[in-house]
């Protein structure tokens, strides 16, 4: 402890977000505030700062770090020491500290526009007027334009755009918002826009934004680059656009977020909570699937089926402008064809998008980081995420243990990777579906920035059990060169992330449901029931075992799962009576042969636990999606059905038919609880052929899976005398399925855990792999 009289100096590293987010400038009036002397400058793992002066300053110098801290930084931890005063004269902001071995720091995502530069692009009286590449240290791109750190301009991708003396002005000023802005630019020396033809033909037009807004109102295609890669847009009040926007991505029906300039101007289109609305304007600016409401001028195929929708507003100066001149909610999805990475450079997607687009608004500032929308939702007054990108990533996990350096390479879909490191773990941006070698690509490419950035040197390899998954491929080659690898279970590797989500080190019974997951009993799982903690699980319940005629097949055609359910557990006399129903007429009968071949001979039929494969088989069994052309379309369709049923207010449906459920039966084999579906699959069969609505019997369909995810939590907890379940998997994106179930375990006693920080999809699957294996591996 330092004397409190006469002059101290205190020695203070701050670790976290402190750089590129206006912490330099910050600390510096800090300290003239309270007539300190001294010096604060970057390093490869934050900020370093001496101050000298009373002790009294000192302290209350100190004491506000946290509460007067730019509203982007996030300081994790700060380290005081106290030394020998030097004499400053003055306080100063010294030049960064070149790279430090071993040394890292965090890194803040890009950020949305901010209120003062959003006034500066809208007002004709300032030199930024209209200039789509506006920023300051409270927005902009970060991590998208980072080579490597220290964060300095000539370490990003603008240090091909030297600044004019009035953007170096402001740069050097400590009391300018833009000092030491990295991206900062304007008309006269920062990046500049062109619009081109497919056919890479120079549009030439006196206003760039203001040329390519008219050609969106005449219904044209325009691909826009991005912070992250380019988006498609175009008209979204337009069903010919939209539907020719389908047809050129090969993207039949999975739905379109849209952009909308304001809040006011969503909630034309959706119902908006409060915490909604919060989201929607966060310096993050998700994507927010949000109630829709009818008879909107929207087309009705942004997101055919579905009472749901995506919205974000504006989060560059481009779209801002482009907004406001087109006077349209626009259109803005991922700049690729289904299934590929987003384009990055002008010259990949004029090569990739040229079929896609009519035009290109392209700019000449490079893109480091490949980076798509986030996408969020609320639910019970909470975000969740679904895709974890721009505006969360690269920010890391806080672990509340130290952990060694692991590479963790994730799942075949909705892949992240995450490279963990002391007490963070750093899941990556969303990487895709590891179905092509372009995604690999990516995939690689993004591993090897962050193990730079982080300086992460990874001692073990973790993957998922599965052989045939390309990240899996991707590890065991690593491990062909001398890394160490680990597999690590899919539906263990769920729960953990959840428990990492949600800072538990306890067991917990975790419950999880999702489409695939390879089991140690080399079976596909999915309707899974775990004791798990870090380093072990017990599987203790599970759907029971039905088979998938032709596997991957079956997932896309639902009908084939419907069908192979109905004649494994009700027999060949119910499924007759089934295919001479209205919607069993619709198969075709040389399939059901095949299928009953199939089934009878095991040939590439494997069996499977999962849950998503339950909700599949009941939307194709109703009638309501007999085929999918997206992952999870029958799921979603079959909570949609069960929403149109909730939303029936008259007096015929009271509140105890919402509550309503169908049979079902719990048996235990070798001290497994295994849930037999017949009773339940041939109750539904009953209510269809009787004439029940679609809508009730999803709905009924819906509170028997929360009832019996009850009924089997509850004898686990009082077995094992456990209190705490989380809840994992991508069939928990169903709110209603969510809701329900908290509802039913929590008026029981046990206290349920979902994700918050990371997708309970396989976007957060990487996590779980990477704690799974630092305990693994000691």
């Amino acid at each position: 402890m330092p004397k409190t009289e006469s002059i101290q100096l205190a020695h203070i590293r701050l670790y976290g977000v402190v750089q590129g987010v206006g912490f330099r400038p910050f600390i510096y009036k800090l300290a003239l505030e309270y007539n300190l002397k001294g010096w604060v400058h970057n390093t490869s793992e934050g900020v370093e700062i001496e101050v000298e002066g009373e002790f009294k300053s000192i302290k209350q110098f100190i004491q506000n770090l946290h509460p007067k801290a730019p509203p982007l930084a996030r300081i994790e931890r700060i380290k005081i020491d106290y030394r020998t005063p030097a004499g400053y004269e003055k306080f100063e902001i010294r030049n960064s500290i070149a790279e430090e071995e071993g040394q890292y720091q965090l890194i803040s995502p890009d950020i949305a526009t901010c209120d003062a530069c959003l006034k500066e692009i809208l007002d004709p009286h300032n030199h930024r007027y209209r200039y789509p590449f506006t920023n300051c240290t409270n927005c902009g791109p970060r991590f998208t334009i980072i080579e490597s750190l220290p964060y300095d301009r000539p370490r990003t991708t603008m240090r091909n755009f030297p600044m004019c003396s009035l953007c170096q002005a402001e740069y050097n000023d400590p009391l300018d918002r833009r000092f030491h802005a990295q991206p900062n630019a304007c008309p006269r020396c920062g990046p500049q826009l062109r619009l081109i033809n497919s056919n890479s033909e120079l549009f030439i037009t006196q206003d760039v934004i203001a040329t390519a807004a008219q050609l969106l109102r005449e219904g044209k295609i325009i691909a826009i680059k991005g912070l992250g890669g380019f988006l498609l847009a175009c008209d979204a009040t337009q069903e010919m656009v939209v539907n020719t926007l389908r047809e050129r991505k090969k993207r039949p029906s999975k739905p379109f977020a849209i952009m909308v300039t304001s809040i006011q101007e969503a909630e034309k289109y959706c119902r908006i909570s409060l915490e909604e609305k919060e989201l929607l304007a966060s310096p993050s600016c998700p994507i927010v699937i949000m109630r829709r409401k009818p008879n909107s001028i929207l087309a009705q195929s942004l997101a055919p089926n579905l009472q749901y929708m995506g919205i974000m507003l504006p989060y560059t100066p481009l779209h801002h402008i482009l907004l406001r001149d087109a006077q349209l909610p626009l259109v803005m999805t991922s700049g690729n064809l289904s299934e590929e990475p987003i384009a990055k450079s002008n010259f990949e997607a004029l090569r990739r998008l040229s079929e896609i687009a009519d035009y290109f608004l392209i700019h000449n500032r490079d893109i480091c980081s490949v980076y798509d929308d986030s996408v969020t939702m609320i639910e019970d007054k909470k975000i969740q995420l679904i895709r974890r990108a721009r505006g969360y990533a690269p920010f890391p996990i806080h672990l509340t243990f130290k952990s060694r350096q692991i590479l963790a390479c994730g799942a075949e879909m909705k892949n992240t990777f995450c490279l963990a490191k002391d007490n963070y773990a750093f899941l990556s941006q969303h990487i895709g579906d590891m179905e092509n070698i372009e995604t690999l690509e990516h995939f690689d490419n993004t591993i090897s920035l962050y193990k730079r950035l982080f300086d992460i040197t990874p001692e073990i390899i973790a993957h998922d059990y599965h052989p045939d998954y390309l990240s899996t491929r991707y590890a065991r080659e690593l491990g062909e060169k001398g890394a160490k690898t680990v597999a690590i279970q899919h539906h263990h590797a769920h729960i953990a992330s959840c428990m990492a989500d949600n800072k538990l080190s306890c067991p917990v019974i975790g419950v999880i449901f999702d489409g695939t997951g390879l089991g140690d009993d080399g079976q596909i799982w999915g309707g899974e029931f775990l004791i798990a903690d870090y380093s072990s699980y017990d599987r203790l319940g599970h759907l029971e075992y039905l088979p998938l005629p032709g596997g991957d097949t079956a997932i896309k055609k639902p009908y084939r799962i419907a069908v192979a359910y109905i004649l494994s557990l009700l027999g060949e006399d119910t499924l007759t009576r089934y295919l001479s129903s209205k919607e069993g007429q619709q198969i075709n009968p040389n399939e059901i042969e095949i299928i009953k071949y199939q089934i009878a001979r095991k040939l590439n039929t494997p069996n499977s636990s999962s849950m998503g494969r339950l909700f599949d088989a009941i939307a194709a069994l109703t009638g309501i999606r007999k085929e999918i052309d997206y992952e999870g379309q029958a799921a979603i369709e079959l909570e949609m059905a069960a929403y149109d049923h909730h939303r029936d207010k008259s007096a015929a449906h009271s509140k105890s038919q919402f509550d309503k459920k169908y049979p079902y039966h719990i048996t235990k084999e070798n001290g497994v609880e295994i849930i037999k579906l017949a009773t339940l699959v041939d109750a539904i069969m009953d209510d269809l052929l009787q004439g029940i609505p679609q809508t009730e019997i999803a709905s009924k369909f819906h509170t028997t899976i929360a009832h019996m995810t009850n009924d089997i939590c509850l004898l686990i907890a009082r077995k094992n005398n456990l209190n705490r379940v989380a809840l994992s998997g991508g069939v928990f994106q169903n709110r209603l399925l969510l809701r329900k179930t908290a509802k039913l375990l929590q008026s029981n006693g046990l206290r349920v855990f979902t994700h918050k920080q990371v997708p309970c999809n396989d976007g957060g699957i990487s996590l779980g792999q990477a704690i799974i294996a630092n305990f693994n591996n000691k």
